[in-house]
């Protein structure tokens, strides 16, 4: 399929947007209008499409600026709520990273390597408005005389919180499964032996990167709904892995591609910023996203038309093939199986279980046409977009 006069410009939505003319649908929403009219009419009816997701992004963070002191400090180490941070950056700025645990954290205590409290709930108790107790030292120098600083502080005290994620919004991702005969427990959850139960992290049709798996209309600048503020993509997020297999819709069917995303941390919610305690695994931070995709041509409308039944994972033992770096999978199985509820995986019936919220990802998605419907919200139009592969070769391209 070529883009053909059916294309329209950043410069043409917005204009829309702005003029309260803008044809806005969600996901959801487009799947049934692709399906009804084709991507070409599609194209004509729809300007924009609203995606979300919203579950445990372990590499997220923050960057703090704690303030300066009298007599003034270089701070070396920070912990905040006895959660350390690190401070190799600059004389008070740190960063805390959402699965660093408490030092003093008293399920570890009872239960070595089980953590109830970590960088994450700082960031959501920060959002919450709650004294968080800041703790420094400093080795002193000529120029920064003090040691040492503690003071109980709020969001407001300081003087600059920014979210930062290096790795967010992952584009599709593994189903799990425990094919040996112990329970594990990981960053998918508890996984019983014998293959007894399922779980997987994906909105599905909903998810930002599903909906433009070649990354026509993502990347750095592009304007999102981030933890309920506004938020950009800054780069493409560690792991970005644009080669993974695909399907015949041009979507991975395995973990491809991630996004590094930041916003102003005072403008959030904590409503979609979650500090999560994961059993036998420690601390996250659940993050609410949503990015919406504009409808430049046929091509795009057909990529946000692609529904659950349409969109495949890899199913992965992480009893043992995972831990020892063993690519084997044991079939495949599209988003519409897995939250139906059971899924059928070496001649049985087994339970599924998602760790990211279909409904809160459906509202943020509700919440991003919303803004955009009323003018709040404009497209940002990426000056680079993410390194991807030619979708009629899948070689890389610039």
């Amino acid at each position: 399929m070529k883009t053909n006069k059916n294309s329209k410009t950043y410069e043409e939505i917005n204009a829309k947007i702005k003029q309260g003319k803008a044809v806005i649908v969600t996901a959801e929403e487009m799947v049934s209008v692709v399906q009804e009219h084709g991507p070409e009419d599609a194209c004509k009816k729809v300007d924009v499409v609203t995606t979300g997701t919203f579950a445990p992004m372990c590499s997220s963070g923050a960057f703090i600026n704690i303030g300066q002191m009298t007599p003034t400090i270089k701070a070396s180490k920070v912990w905040f709520n006895k959660v350390p941070a690190y401070a190799g950056l600059a004389a008070v700025d740190a960063y805390i990273g959402a699965t660093e645990p408490a030092e003093d954290d008293p399920l570890n205590k009872l239960y070595p390597g089980q953590f109830k409290y970590g960088g994450g709930h700082v960031i959501e108790d920060l959002l919450n408005g709650k004294e968080i107790f800041l703790e420094a030292k400093a080795y002193g120098t000529d120029c920064y005389a003090a040691r040492k600083k503690k003071k109980n502080v709020t969001l407001e005290d300081l003087p600059h919180a920014l979210l930062c994620n290096p790795r967010n919004g992952y584009q599709n991702y593994n189903c799990a499964v425990n094919l040996s005969d112990k329970v594990v427990y990981t960053y998918m959850g508890m996984l019983k032996p014998g293959c007894r139960n399922a779980n997987y992290c994906s909105a599905g049709e909903l998810s930002p990167l599903l909906n433009d798996p070649y990354y026509r209309t993502i990347g750095i600048g592009t304007r999102i709904f981030l933890g309920g503020g506004l938020g950009y993509v800054t780069w493409h997020g560690t792991q970005h892995n644009p080669h993974a297999p695909r399907g015949k819709n041009g979507v991975p069917c395995r973990p491809s591609g991630t996004l590094m995303v930041q916003g102003d941390l005072k403008q959030m919610d904590s409503r979609w910023v979650k500090g999560v305690s994961i059993l036998g695994y420690g601390t996250s931070l659940a993050v609410g996203l949503g990015i919406p995709i504009p409808i430049l041509n046929p091509e795009i409308a057909a990529s946000t038309g692609v529904s659950n039944r349409e969109l495949y994972t890899q199913i992965v033992d992480y009893g043992y093939d995972y831990t020892n770096g063993i690519a084997t999978t044991y079939g495949q199985v599209s988003y519409a199986e897995l939250n139906s509820g059971t899924i059928s995986v070496q001649g049985k019936n087994i339970i599924t279980a998602p760790l990211s919220s279909i409904s809160k990802a459906r509202e943020i998605a509700l919440l991003l046409k919303g803004w955009l419907q009323k003018g709040l919200f404009t497209l940002g139009k990426p000056v680079e977009t993410l390194p991807s592969v030619d979708p009629n070769n899948h070689r890389s391209k610039a």
